[in-house]
C-alpha cells in the first residue's frame, strides 16, 4: 500500500498498465477525500470566492504540467472538480493507473498548503 508521502516522491511514467481492482482501495486510502467514480478518481474542492478558485487552478496547472498527466477540470465560482484517469490503460479504453494517484496526492498537497 503506497503512502501519501511515497506518492508525492514519485513522478508520473508512461504506462499502459491499469491498477487491479484489489489495489484501488489501498491507493484511495493514500489520497483522502478522493473517490472512485467509474474509471476515474474525483474530488471537489470548495473556495471562498472566484479569485481563490482561480488561484488554485493556476497552482495545480504547474503541477499537472510537470507531471504531464492532465485531468478533466470543471471550474465554477466557488469550486473546482478534478477528475483523473489514464487514457492509455486497458488497451486505450481508459482506467486508473498509479499516475492518477500521484497527481491526486500532489494536487491535495497544494490545496492543504495554500487553501485550507
Amino acid at each position: 500500500m503506497p503512502s501519501t508521502r511515497e506518492l508525492l516522491a514519485r513522478k508520473c511514467q508512461h504506462t499502459e498498465t491499469a491498477l487491479a481492482d484489489t489495489e484501488l482501495a489501498a491507493y484511495l486510502a493514500a489520497v483522502p477525500g478522493w473517490e472512485a467514480a467509474g474509471n476515474r478518481i474525483v474530488k471537489t474542492y470548495k473556495f471562498k470566492n472566484y479569485y481563490e478558485t482561480l488561484a488554485f487552478m493556476n497552482a495545480i496547472a504547474y503541477v499537472i504540467h510537470v507531471e504531464d498527466h492532465h485531468p478533466e477540470i470543471t471550474l465554477t465560482y466557488q469550486q473546482c472538480v478534478i477528475k483523473f484517469d489514464t487514457h492509455s490503460v486497458n488497451g486505450g479504453r481508459g482506467g486508473l493507473s498509479e499516475n492518477d494517484f500521484i497527481c491526486a496526492a500532489k494536487v491535495e498537497t497544494v490545496f492543504q498548503q495554500s487553501f485550507s
